[in-house]
C-alpha cells in the first residue's frame, strides 16, 4: 500500500521517467475490480487523456499525481500499483487501466485490495486528497516538535499510539505499514495511551517518526512494497510480514502479531512494554 515513503519514491521516479512523454492511447480493464474507483466512466478516460503531455509528477501522503497538459491530472491512491514498462515489454494479462506512451512504453495500473485511479480536469474533489495536499509532511522541516505536539493536543480522546498516528489521517500517508517500525524504534507499544506519551516518551516518538520515515524514503521505500519499476524498496523493515518469524533484533524474543483497530500490529512484548 502507498504510504509516505512510497508516494515520495514513486513520485520522484515518475518525474524523472515520464515528464515530456505524451499519452497516445488508453485501455480499460482486462480484469475489472469492484474496489477499483474512478472519476466517472473509465471508458471515457481515452477522450480525456489522449494527446496530453506529462508535465510533472509528485507524491504526497498516500497519493501520487501525474500532472498533464491542459490542466489534466491522473491521481492514484494508496492501494494502486502503478508500473512503468519499457518499450517491448510484455503487456500484463490483468490490469485495471493501461496507458500507452509516446516512446512505445506504457504504464499499467492494478488494484491491490482497493484504490482509486482518478483522471480529471482541474480540481480533484476528494477530502482525503485535499487534506494530504494541505498538510505538512513529516519529511518536511516544518513538521517540527511543536507541530507534532499540536496534533497530539488536538486529539480529544485518550487514544492509543496506533490510533493517534495511523487513523483519521491526522498525518496523511502515515498508515499501519510504516507505523510498526516507528513505534518499535521509539520502544512504544501500539496500545499505549496518548496520555502517557509525555516528556521523554513523546520526544522519542517524535524523533522516531521523523528519522524512520526519512530512512524509509531515502532508501526508496519499504521492502514490503514495490516502486514504479516493480522493484522492492531498499528499506529492510524491522516489524512486518517479512520478519514475523524472526526474533527481535534487540532482545531476541518472539515478535507478536495480533489484530488491532482494523489491521495487524507487530511488536516485541519485551522492548515495547505496555
Amino acid at each position: 500500500m502507498i504510504e509516505i515513503p512510497e508516494s515520495a519514491t514513486v513520485g520522484r521516479q515518475a518525474g524523472t521517467t515520464l515528464v515530456n512523454k505524451t499519452i497516445t492511447d488508453v485501455f480499460t480493464a482486462t480484469s475489472p475490480h469492484k474496489f477499483a474507483f474512478f472519476t466517472g466512466d473509465p471508458g471515457e478516460y481515452g477522450k480525456l487523456l489522449k494527446g496530453k503531455r506529462v508535465i510533472s509528477a509528485h507524491g504526497h501522503g498516500m497519493f501520487v499525481d501525474l500532472v498533464c497538459s491542459d490542466n489534466i491530472c491522473i491521481t492514484v491512491g494508496e492501494g494502486i500499483n502503478m508500473r512503468y514498462h519499457e518499450p517491448g515489454s510484455k503487456i500484463p494479462d490483468k490490469y485495471q487501466l493501461l496507458i500507452a506512451l509516446s516512446d512505445n512504453d506504457f504504464l499499467s495500473f492494478n488494484v491491490a485490495m482497493y484504490g482509486g485511479i482518478w483522471a480529471y480536469k482541474g480540481v480533484f474533489d476528494n477530502k482525503y486528497y485535499s487534506l494530504s495536499l494541505n498538510s505538512i509532511s513529516p519529511l518536511a522541516d516544518e513538521f517540527d516538535e511543536a507541530y507534532f505536539e499540536s496534533i497530539i493536543k488536538n486529539t480529544a480522546k485518550d487514544v492509543s499510539a496506533k490510533a493517534l498516528l495511523a487513523t483519521e489521517q491526522r498525518i496523511p500517508g502515515l498508515g499501519n505499514g510504516v507505523l510498526q517500525d516507528i513505534l518499535f524504534n521509539a520502544r512504544i507499544h501500539p496500545k499505549r495511551k496518548k496520555s502517557t506519551l509525555t516528556g521523554s516518551a513523546g520526544a522519542e516518538l517524535f524523533r522516531s517518526l521523523k528519522t524512520t520515515l526519512k530512512n524509509m524514503t531515502s532508501l526508496g521505500g519499504r521492502d514490503t512494497e514495490k516502486d514504479l519499476f516493480g522493484n522492492n524498496g531498499g528499506y529492510k523493515t524491522v516489524l512486518s510480514k517479512n520478519t514475523l518469524n524472526d526474533p527481535c533484533v534487540i532482545c531476541g524474543n518472539k515478535i507478536i502479531k495480533e489484530a488491532y483497530l482494523g489491521g495487524a500490529v507487530y511488536y516485541c512484548p519485551s522492548c515495547q512494554k505496555l
